[in-house]
């Protein structure tokens, strides 16, 4: 039985009545269809509505092939039931929706790109067009027309149309359904074939924003934000500004001036630290050389590190390795203790091996070349023992 679609004559229609038809268990909830409804199911990229049915939340809605429209709901409902749409996101989806047919036109009309698909997003929506690529200038040559197009007030019209007659519309896509096409007109603008809830004019978008887009597959997708949620957008935006003004004690158009001045000085410091960090490692590196023993033919330098980023002590490793027949044997004291291995090249010795063999103590794990290795574990009572037996493998693997 085919359900009788109320909200495609009034998409500002929130409270109906409806026979129910069927009520089926499905898992854990139950799957009703009655002879009317308001609720418009997921399809077409647009998703399905919310609310009540029968003061039972709606979990879902979902269209069947017979023309069937199934409301999913959590406990049996029979008789005649008063459903009622969620308002706000029925609204949302309606000026998403056709802020999508706007911008797809705009796209067909300035630069002949057709709209390859478009997904309605719970925090912004997009159209995939096929385009080889979209500038800064054409973006916003784009958002420009849409939106003086917003300010005409354009009505939005429904056509249901047969299927002998849709070559009397200049459609922007060709139907992929059977029977009778209903056809959403913006006036005069873009004739589109669509099963969706829509604004009555373009007018009730108040705006529409473009807010990033990127290559995908082989076309270009875009980003948009239309009506409440382009608003609230630039609600949250102006406050950012506002509030950084505020900190920073300069005006709004100040801003990307300071942040520029203020990352090149910070780009400065960030040279300045890791030359002095440099030069402190080296002296760090010079001494703890100079009490390193002597394992063999090799000088080993076996110790242990708190409170220091693992990072800085890669570098330190290396730069002890740096010494011809040196090698570095760090650990890091901690909750999750490290180890880290590094060895001068003129050393024939796989210290990755080596860390494999001995990271069991640590109950941990890692890997490396033969002439660096870290690994971390979960055993920091015994990193002591860890890195004596690092050293005395290093040992054993030298006099072979």
């Amino acid at each position: 039985m085919r359900t009788v679609k109320l909200f495609q004559a009034d998409a500002y229609r929130t409270e109906f009545e409806g026979r129910v038809v069927s009520c089926t268990p499905v898992g854990d909830a139950w799957a009703v269809v009655l002879n009317q409804t308001c609720f418009y199911p997921a399809s077409g990229g647009q998703p399905s509505d919310a609310g009540t049915l029968g003061g039972a939340p709606v979990l879902d809605v979902r269209a069947e092939s017979d023309g069937a429209i199934v409301h999913v709901v959590g406990a049996p409902i029979s008789g005649t039931v008063v459903g009622q749409v969620d308002w706000n996101r029925r609204l949302d989806h309606m000026e998403q929706h056709t802020g999508q047919h706007l911008l797809s036109a705009a796209f067909m009309h300035q630069f002949e790109a057709e709209t390859v698909s478009w997904h309605l997003g719970a925090e912004a929506s997009t159209v995939d067009v096929s385009m080889d690529s979209l500038s800064a200038d054409q973006a916003e040559e784009l958002e420009l027309t849409c939106n003086q197009m917003i300010r005409s007030g354009l009505p939005v019209h429904a056509h249901l149309v047969a299927p002998e007659d849709v070559q009397r519309y200049p459609l922007r896509k060709p139907p992929t359904v059977e029977g009778p096409i209903r056809i959403i007109e913006i006036e005069g603008y873009d004739w589109s074939p669509c099963g969706g809830t829509h604004v009555r004019n373009i007018g009730e978008l108040g705006l529409i924003k473009i807010k990033n887009w990127e290559r995908y597959k082989r076309g270009v997708r875009v980003t948009f934000l239309a009506g409440q949620r382009a608003l609230r957008d630039y609600l949250a935006l102006d406050r950012m500004t506002r509030e950084l003004s505020r900190r920073l004690s300069i005006g709004v158009a100040e801003l990307p001036r300071w942040t520029d001045r203020t990352q090149e000085e910070l780009n400065s410091l960030r040279k300045r630290v890791r030359t002095q960090q440099e030069a402190l490692l080296t002296e760090e590196a010079e001494r703890l050389l100079a009490d390193a023993r002597r394992v063999g033919p090799a000088r080993v330098v076996r110790q242990s590190f708190g409170g220091r980023p693992v990072d800085e002590l890669r570098l330190l490793a290396a730069k002890v390795a740096a010494a011809p027949g040196c090698v570095a044997v760090f650990g890091t004291r901690g909750a999750l203790p490290q180890l880290i291995l590094h060895r001068a090249t003129d050393l024939r010795l796989d210290v990755g091996q080596i860390l494999k063999e001995v990271l069991p103590i640590l109950d941990g794990k890692g890997g490396g070349s033969p002439i660096q290795a870290q690994g971390g574990g979960s055993r920091p009572d015994r990193l002591e023992e860890a890195l004596d037996a690092a050293v005395a493998r290093i040992a054993e693997a030298l006099r072979q």
